[in-house]
């Protein structure tokens, strides 16, 4: 196999597309321009303008919103086979930046790539905008869970989410999955404190439930865990059509 049908994001949009050899052609030229970020250093500023999109190669990525009074507000994470700042490269700024969590490897997309890639496979094009738009019911269901779930069941939700976007792309299963989030990462994003996200999980743990510890997740019992968050995948769409 190339390394185009091997990358992160040809199995993400797979399970959309059946990719012809064209595309697959296509997705290797995007992938092309190759580049490595170290964890800790934003890679995209909020407010930064002509900006190129990544495609994230492997490692992970956050995207937040920096606050007046110097607080971020985590948007989401980015995961092996996401698209980085897709929105930055059609509109005139990026309106959140991007820290990888850890050292990571991204391939450059400019906006004279993506536009032709679009031009040339329609179908590849739809795939794309399948996954921006995943990424958008992400977004929402992040807002219900801030808005409307007590603290429990907003922590099951995402780390039940999490898992199914890793599975997605061969690094999560029903079993778990390995994760470099810290307490804090998750506080940014779910909206607590770090000690109440440390008193959570131990909650989570002591109820069989799940285990997150030493960077990997394990669910002990993944029915029920769904059941406590009311998770239904159905948002993510990943039994979506595939079109031929």
């Amino acid at each position: 196999m190339t390394p185009a049908e091997q990358s992160p994001l040809t199995r993400k949009l797979s399970a959309f597309v059946a990719l012809s050899d064209v595309e697959l052609a296509v997705l290797a030229r995007l992938h092309q321009r190759r580049r490595t970020f170290v964890a800790g250093r934003d890679m995209v500023h909020q407010g930064q303008s002509a900006q190129a999109a990544y495609i994230l190669s492997s490692g992970w990525v956050c995207s937040y919103k920096l606050q007046a009074d110097g607080t971020r507000q985590i948007v989401d994470f980015q995961v092996p086979g996401d698209f980085l700042g897709l929105r930055s490269i059609l509109l005139r700024t990026s309106d959140h930046s991007f820290e990888p969590i850890v050292d990571i490897e991204a391939a450059e997309v400019l906006a004279s790539d993506l536009l032709e890639a679009i031009a040339q496979t329609p179908r590849l094009a739809t795939a794309i905008l399948w996954a921006a738009s995943r990424d958008e019911a992400m977004v929402v269901e992040h807002l219900v869970g801030i808005g409307r779930r007590n603290a429990d069941a907003r922590m099951a939700h995402f780390l039940l989410e999490l898992g199914s976007r890793l599975a997605l792309v061969g690094m999560g299963s029903k079993k778990g999955y390995d994760c470099p989030l810290t307490q804090y990462h998750l506080a940014d994003a779910l909206g607590l404190s770090a000690v109440h996200v440390n008193r959570v999980l131990r909650q989570l743990r002591e109820s069989g439930l799940v285990t997150f510890r030493d960077g990997h997740v394990t669910f002990h019992d993944y029915t029920r865990l769904t059941e406590f968050a009311d998770f239904d995948p159905e948002y993510l769409d990943q039994t979506g059509p595939l079109l031929a």
